[in-house]
């Protein structure tokens, strides 16, 4: 009997979902997360879901793991001493960018602090022309010079970003290998290993963010192999990308850019694939955990991939599923500004101390304490029993806030679930409405350990019809580490007229793409028949400054497949933009090549239905406080591990379970699906 098992390390906890190969068996654990080291959480939580299950790390067939270790150092600005070497008159590139203010009306505003300061940046005479040719060659001795200079300002990471290094990668091979005599211990991060494509200060951007963020990644996997291995794990680990599929250890040591998105990546994965079995292709994904809300969009089952995002200041050009995230979550702390207005977020309680209720400390309210306040969650304990809670501590401490703000303790209280419920609508309008889509086209599906606790009033803000809340909502991303793949993305940059005279240069680009993917599925010893790849464009009308992604057919490229391409970038525009600009040039920006090596997955199998009746799933009745009634109302609270398919809810009620709570609203009822999903649904 061989298990697999995936990992999510989050802010406030790391969830394990176990799944067996042969029974289709699903456990899930939850554990406290451990800041200070995330390792020590991630061996702990392994070994105690292992126990649960009566199994240990040599039973293992398969460990991937999703992490926010990339993306927390850099917004906590928690990486190494950079530097950076660059062509001769680009030292300031790196703060000039695109000359954009972070808010164009607000002359005060504070642009992200730089992860290299000027000191730091060097200059060496070389150039390359934008068709790839040398103008001038690199000067070899003055690269010395300055990498001597570096060394003696102490730097443990070293980017390199050269004019044009995309099309020509001469110049930046040469310096790596000057590098490697000079400063042997240094972290080396090209942009023609990281990100190969076109505009400059983007490119600078993620090579200088990858720099920044190495030693602190390969530091951080150092520590957690050696934990893993000490409690007996025999095979190699997998830890997630941003693009939702897994790489080893040690090309993610290298490339930690390309996991920002570690975390949430597999959350939609799994969404993908519980939408695909249970008959939803339109979804829009609602995760909530601790500290932020990330959403994303499912159009025909399949989330998008955006080669650029902006993280925390730092534009990075890395493939990564389309996810937008904003900083409400549990933990999210409500306040009083200046202006007497109640705010919620971003900040965040963390797991330590955490929320007032788990009474370790903490003052101020966060969201959960309003919940524990309205009974929404259990006001005694919460993951299943394990963790007791004080309702008297959340209380008075939103008493405190509501007496800053004139009103109730109720009121106050259902106001920060309200404040925060307009946050998630926001993020939502951002990837729906603003991108030209109706959200009451979608269902919502909510996971996360708070995505049930608020989907109800948040689908009745966006006036959506369907909520669906998954078997494991709260360790949904553990879970997607066991539905994906082993999968890596390559492109390149080359800018030409959708015509004849480009077929040749786009045959010879994706030939180089895929003598890359090979030497990848090569690398990671996957078989000839688990080996997929699929083709994309980037593309735009001449003259515009963004670009749209269009699937490539497969086969050679011919005029024909020009054709395919023109209507697929039209249909895309039509979508982003509402119009299609007749007779203008488009033009081809970047080839990208999607390698996946197919991995045996979780399988699920549909249930029979066992009639409405639910009763047996009742475990009490509690009184929860409804902003419909502006009162407390008696609800049925409902064990979710006794639902049976087909089994109604007639709202207003609560389901529990270990990992989440789900709130039915009066005007709602929730239906189980052959899948175990609950289906929350306005009452006819």
């Amino acid at each position: 009997m061989a298990w697999r098992i995936g990992v999510d390390s989050g802010g406030t906890f790391t969830d394990v979902c176990l799944f067996d190969e042969d029974s289709g068996k699903v456990e899930i654990w939850k554990v406290s997360s451990t800041p200070d080291d995330p390792s020590r959480g991630i061996t702990t939580g392994v070994v105690e879901g292992l126990d649960q299950v009566g199994k240990t790390a040599r039973d293992l067939s398969f460990l991937g793991h999703g992490t926010t270790v990339a993306t927390n150092a850099l917004i906590e600005l928690r990486g190494v001493k950079t530097g950076l070497i660059v062509s001769d008159g680009f030292r300031d590139l790196l703060e000039i960018g695109r000359q954009k203010r972070p808010n164009l009306y607000d002359m005060n505003a504070e642009k992200p602090e730089q992860l290299v300061s000027r000191d730091l940046r060097r200059e060496v005479p070389e150039r390359m022309k934008y068709d790839g040719t040398v103008d001038v060659p690199l000067d070899e001795a003055a690269l010395r010079a300055e990498l001597r200079t570096l060394a003696s300002q102490d730097i443990k990471s070293l980017a390199v970003c050269f004019l044009y290094g995309f099309l020509n990668t001469e110049h930046e091979e040469l310096a790596k290998r000057v590098i490697a005599e000079e400063l042997p211990d240094v972290f080396v991060s090209a942009s023609h290993d990281v990100a190969p494509e076109f505009r400059e200060f983007e490119r600078l951007s993620t090579t200088v963010v990858n720099a920044y963020l190495g030693p602190v990644m390969k530091r951080y996997i150092r520590r957690l192999k050696e934990n893993l291995a000490q409690i007996g794990l025999e095979i190699a680990p997998q830890l997630t990308q941003s693009n939702g599929g897994v790489i080893g250890f040690d090309t993610a040591a290298n490339l930690p850019v390309r996991t920002v998105l570690s975390g949430p990546s597999t959350g939609v994965v799994a969404a993908q694939a519980i939408g695909k079995m249970s008959g939803f292709d339109n979804i829009i994904t609602f995760d909530v955990g601790g500290t932020s809300s990330d959403v994303a969009l499912l159009q025909n089952g399949v989330c998008q991939l955006t080669g650029e995002a902006d993280v925390h200041g730092y534009p990075i050009k890395a493939p990564m599923l389309d996810i937008h995230t904003v900083g409400a979550g549990g933990g999210s702390i409500a306040n009083v500004d200046s202006g007497g207005l109640l705010k919620v977020g971003p900040r965040s309680a963390g797991a330590h101390p955490g929320p007032v209720c788990y009474g370790l400390g903490s003052t101020e309210p966060t969201v959960t304490d309003a919940n524990i306040v309205l009974q929404t969650l259990n006001p005694v304990e919460i993951l299943g029993g394990r963790m007791q809670v004080r309702r008297d501590l959340a209380v008075e401490s939103v008493q405190r806030l509501a007496d800053k703000l004139g009103l109730g303790v109720m009121e106050t209280a259902q106001g920060i679930i309200s404040v925060v419920t307009a946050n998630m609508a926001k993020a939502i309008r951002v990837i729906s409405v603003q991108r030209g889509h109706d959200p009451r086209d979608y269902a919502l599906m909510a996971f996360g350990g708070a995505g049930p606790l608020h989907a109800a009033r948040l689908a009745r803000e966006l006036d959506m019809g369907k909520v669906i809340v998954p078997l494991t909502p709260g360790t949904l991303c553990a879970l997607g580490l066991l539905l994906t793949d082993l999968r890596a993305d390559f492109a390149i940059s080359r800018l030409l007229p959708l015509d004849d005279s480009a077929l040749a240069s786009i045959d010879a680009g994706f030939a180089d793409l895929m003598g890359q993917a090979g030497e990848w599925f090569d690398a990671e010893e996957i078989s000839a028949d688990r080996r997929v790849m699929t083709r994309t464009a980037d593309m735009r009308y001449m003259g515009q400054n963004y670009e749209l992604s269009v699937a490539v057919p497969a086969g050679p490229i011919t005029p024909e497949t020009f054709k395919v391409l023109e209507e697929g970038f039209e249909a895309a525009h039509r979508q982003r933009f509402g119009f299609v600009a007749e007779g203008e040039q488009i033009q081809l920006v970047t080839l990208r090549l999607e390698a996946a090596g197919i991995v045996n997955k979780a399988q699920f199998k549909p249930q029979p239905e066992e009639g409405p009746d639910a009763s047996a799933a009742q475990i009490a009745t509690r009184d929860v406080y409804m902003a419909e009634a502006q009162d407390f109302l008696p609800c049925a609270v409902y064990a979710r591990d006794r639902l049976r398919p087909g089994n109604v809810i007639q709202g207003p009620a609560i389901v529990e379970q270990m990992d989440t709570t789900t709130v039915i609203l009066p005007d709602m009822s929730g239906t189980v699906d052959t899948y175990l999903n609950l289906i929350l649904e306005v009452k006819a």
